[in-house]
């Protein structure tokens, strides 16, 4: 058999790759369908499926092209690519490179503000209690923006006209391009560093999502959120919403609105300190005429007329209080003096020698009754001891032996019964009346 007519798997996968980069139809290819199976490599390249009802092809995104885009791909999101059709060699499967990638319907920019919302609002960067409050009177407005805008004249022309008296500090900041987010949030952290401004504006004029986009940054939400001194956001016109917008403490609808926001109007100022000091003038007046009447009043008082027959009346009252004085002293001395006698009497009866003499009858009443108590007990017990001695007497073997009747007891003390417990030549103890009798068995009849 020939083999040289069979190719190799490799040699096949090759030519079927050349004729596809070959092919100027399968170049910068201009897709849409739904992406799944979505998965970023820590490398920064992106793998997916892009498929539709009926088929799927997978594709590949790297990190050089991907890395500009606006949004983050989701598994789900209709997606509209370019790029080119090749064979990957290894598992010799066809696969699109993308170059380009964008939401199918909506714009990447929208979409990825959409999603920056989303995500900071989850981390609480729009909670109310974050919010600082805005001075009333500061001394010092910082303004980041473009030194050369139109937004920069509205806020000094404003400030200037409603508030004379406050300072304005410029921190020059780009407010579009791809170097506007680093260079507001380089201002913002240099306004507090300075510690020199009490309320910060940050703002531009109005222009397209595209020019506004450096105030959509995640940077500057958080530097805006972590900034010591409270800011005032003016982007744009009053119809635009900005992250940014959201994030500050306070949001006004145009620059102009900011300033007016930021300070208040001196004549405004200059009416409430005159409302008040007409409204204090007037108070001091009406407690000073209402003081007046109270000294007139006074000094037509009867104390001040008649003081002498004002005197008379309160030593009449004196003497009327004397006089109660010395009855209630006198009742209560009265009072006192029979509480004292009841006190000796008490004392009396409940003096130790009363209940010394009171205990002795006592004690000589129970040692009597104990005495007779005891004597009667004793009687008692003789009698019946004399009883028992009589029983026991009537009962006692010994008078049994004083009728001729002996004990025969064994050399171990054992009381003997029968001929059975003992043997010949065995000695026996035979107890009488008067005493004993050691005796030697000689011979046993049954």
């Amino acid at each position: 058999m020939n083999d040289k007519r069979y190719l190799t798997v490799n040699a096949l996968t090759k030519y079927i790759k050349r004729k596809f980069d070959a092919d100027p139809h399968l170049q910068d290819v201009m897709v849409k369908g739904e992406i799944s199976n979505f998965k970023q490599h820590s490398s920064g390249h992106m793998y997916f499926t892009l498929k539709d009802e009926k088929a799927r092809v997978l594709a590949v995104m790297f990190s050089r092209y991907n890395h500009m885009m606006k949004f983050s791909p989701e598994n789900g999101m209709k997606v509209l690519i370019r790029g080119d059709l090749t064979v990957y060699e290894p598992s010799g499967q066809y696969q699109i490179y993308i170059k380009e990638m964008q939401p199918d319907g909506i714009g990447d920019l929208y979409l990825a503000y959409e999603q920056l919302k989303e995500k900071l609002e989850k981390e609480g960067l729009f909670s109310a209690e974050s919010k600082k409050p805005i001075p009333k009177f500061p001394k010092t407005v910082g303004v980041v923006t473009s030194p050369t805008g139109a937004a920069i004249r509205d806020i000094i022309t404003t400030i200037k006209r409603r508030y004379p008296v406050a300072n304005i500090l410029i921190f020059p900041a780009l407010v579009q391009g791809g170097q506007a987010a680093p260079s507001i949030v380089k201002a913002i952290q240099m306004a507090n560093s300075r510690e020199e401004a009490d309320v910060l504006i940050i703002g531009r004029g109005g222009g397209s999502i595209e020019e506004l986009w450096a105030f959509n940054e995640e940077i500057v939400a958080k530097s805006i959120f972590h900034s010591r001194i409270p800011i005032i956001s003016a982007v744009g016109h009053e119809t635009d919403f900005t992250i940014a917008d959201f994030v500050a403490d306070l949001r006004a609808p145009t620059p102009t609105g900011a300033a007016e926001m930021a300070v208040p109007h001196i004549e405004d100022l200059s009416e409430r300190i005159f409302n008040r000091q007409s409204r204090m003038i007037r108070a001091l007046k009406e407690q000073l005429n209402l003081q007046n009447e109270r000294l007139a009043r006074i000094q037509k008082s009867y104390a001040f007329r008649y003081p002498h027959k004002l005197y008379e009346q309160k030593l009449e009252q004196v003497d009327k209080w004397t006089e109660q004085l010395q009855r209630g002293s006198k009742k209560l001395f009265e009072l006192k003096a029979e509480e004292w006698i009841n006190l000796q009497k008490r004392l009396k009866r409940s003096h130790p020698n009363e209940r010394i003499d009171e205990a002795k009858l006592h004690q000589e009443k129970v040692q009597k009754s104990l005495n007779r108590a005891i004597a009667t007990i004793f009687a008692l017990k003789e009698k019946d001891f004399s009883h028992m001695l009589t029983t026991l007497e009537a009962l006692s073997p010994l008078k049994i032996m004083d009728r001729g009747y002996s004990l025969v007891y064994s050399d171990e003390g054992k009381l003997i019964k029968t001929v059975n417990q003992v043997k010949r030549n065995e000695q026996i103890k035979v107890k009488v009346s008067d005493g004993a009798i050691h005796c030697l068995v000689t011979d046993i009849e049954e």
